[in-house]
């Protein structure tokens, strides 16, 4: 394998997203903090045509390495890598609802009590322990779950979006714009993301509830394309829970320890005490026993959790959320329904759905081209929504039901681990034509 083109790659792929089979725009590489940015743009604007034509899922199993080392290498003292390699709060263990004795032997042994989410939705609490001076992160892990056995420790682990957002276009494939259903109403959708553009045009008559950042607004391009998927509107443009009220939740915040455990459990809490039935989570990482702990308390009590799968490739290890039986993962396919050659696959996909040659809201410019199983998962998400008015265990069941019967069976006859029960809302794609808007 030759280094050069392996390391374009990684550069587009780790930091930016994918472009698979097509010639995309200048794109503009997500804003994490401590990021060269302006370096990294050039450098995929420079290699992204005919790169990518050659990537063979090797490549793709190495790129979120390389974009998470890229992460941890200009935040050192906020981040690290956990035995895995994925990144965490550095001196951070987070634990789900200790009780009053194990705190005290935290403390007894040097600990420090230090951020308390009182999870008043979910009826559990998450303590943020410090390890005490000169433990390493990983030694003080250990020590507090040989403290209390029985209780739930685990690192504070940073979860990163999934897909890509281009701002302007070059030739994008021709597609059509599909009418929108009829708007809905009395309904809510949730996003855990980062923040959303409230003043741009598609949300314009969107009721947004906003939650995080201290109460504070940090728009991020990711964020807020998925929430135009989800409830954007304007002329040629249709999200597809148009009406819904969106509850969207910041764990960003423009933070270079944003995405973190506590945060999304903090806005899974307030989903869950504002009973948004449908909740999107378009975020990817490890296996963390706080967030499988939290996924499962929010499904028993009836919402729906939709996740995207993630772009690290087909041979790849599966992602988390998305990998827990009781979240709808989702996987992403082109304009010609076929499967993203960067998105997960396996047991768990669920359904498949739009994910490329498609616009969706942007910020530099009105409307940007995405790519990535982030911008299948809304869709899904939002076909849920209009048929989900409120939390209930048996109508959700009921829901995910009807969209299975519903689905287009593709790849093997069957469920598969390609494209789960079929593709959704393949009529909902935006155009990508959108993108040509001048910048704003």
């Amino acid at each position: 394998m030759r280094r050069a083109p392996f390391l374009s790659l990684c550069l587009l792929l780790g930091v930016s997203g994918s472009a698979f089979g097509q010639i995309l725009p200048p794109v503009q590489v997500p804003n994490l903090p401590g990021l060269p940015t302006d370096e990294l743009n050039r450098t995929v604007n420079d290699t992204v045509s005919g790169t990518l034509r050659a990537a063979d899922p090797q490549q793709l199993r190495e790129v979120r390495r390389l974009r998470i080392r890229e992460l941890l290498r200009n935040n050192r003292t906020g981040l690290e890598a956990d035995p895995r390699g994925a990144p965490i709060v550095r001196s951070e263990v987070v634990a789900l609802s200790p009780s009053p004795a194990a705190l005290e032997s935290a403390r007894a042994e040097g600990f420090n009590v230090g951020r308390t989410r009182t999870l008043e939705g979910l009826d559990a609490t998450i303590v943020v322990l410090q390890a005490p001076r000169g433990m390493s992160t990983r030694r003080a892990l250990q020590r507090l779950r040989q403290l209390d056995p029985g209780g739930v420790y685990d690192f504070n682990h940073v979860y990163l979006d999934s897909g890509v957002v281009a701002d302007g276009a070059a030739e994008p494939p021709a597609a059509n714009s599909v009418p929108p259903g009829s708007p809905v109403r009395g309904v809510r959708v949730g996003l855990i993301d980062g923040g959303v553009q409230r003043n741009h045009p598609v949300f314009r008559d969107v009721s947004i509830h906003e939650h995080g950042c201290a109460g504070g607004n940090v728009p991020s391009a990711h964020g807020t394309a998925v929430a135009s998927l989800l409830v954007g509107h304007a002329d040629h443009f249709s999200g597809v829970a148009v009406g819904a009220e969106l509850y969207s939740a910041d764990v960003y915040c423009g933070l270079a320890t944003g995405g973190a455990v506590d945060a999304v459990a903090d806005a899974f809490a307030w989903m869950s005490r504002e009973r948004v039935p449908v909740i999107n989570i378009s975020l990817v990482g490890p296996a963390n026993g706080l967030l499988e702990q939290l996924v499962r308390l929010v499904t028993v009590r009836g919402h729906i959790v939709v996740a995207a799968v993630g772009n690290d490739g087909p041979g790849a290890q599966p992602l988390y959320p998305a990998a827990y039986p009781a979240v709808i993962a989702v996987t992403g396919v082109d304009a010609h329904r076929r499967v993203l050659i960067e998105a997960c696959r396996g047991s768990h996909v669920d359904f498949a759905a739009p994910g490329a040659d498609m616009a969706a809201a942007g910020l530099a410019a009105e409307f940007s081209l995405v790519r990535g199983t982030s911008f299948a998962a809304p869709i899904a998400a939002g076909l849920f929504a209009r048929e989900l008015t409120e939390v209930d265990r048996a109508r959700a069941d009921a829901a995910v039901a009807a969209l299975t019967s519903q689905a287009i069976d593709l790849g093997t006859r069957g469920p598969d681990k390609v494209y789960g029960n079929g593709l959704v809302g393949d009529s909902l794609r935006p155009s990508p034509e959108l993108a040509k808007v001048t910048a704003r």
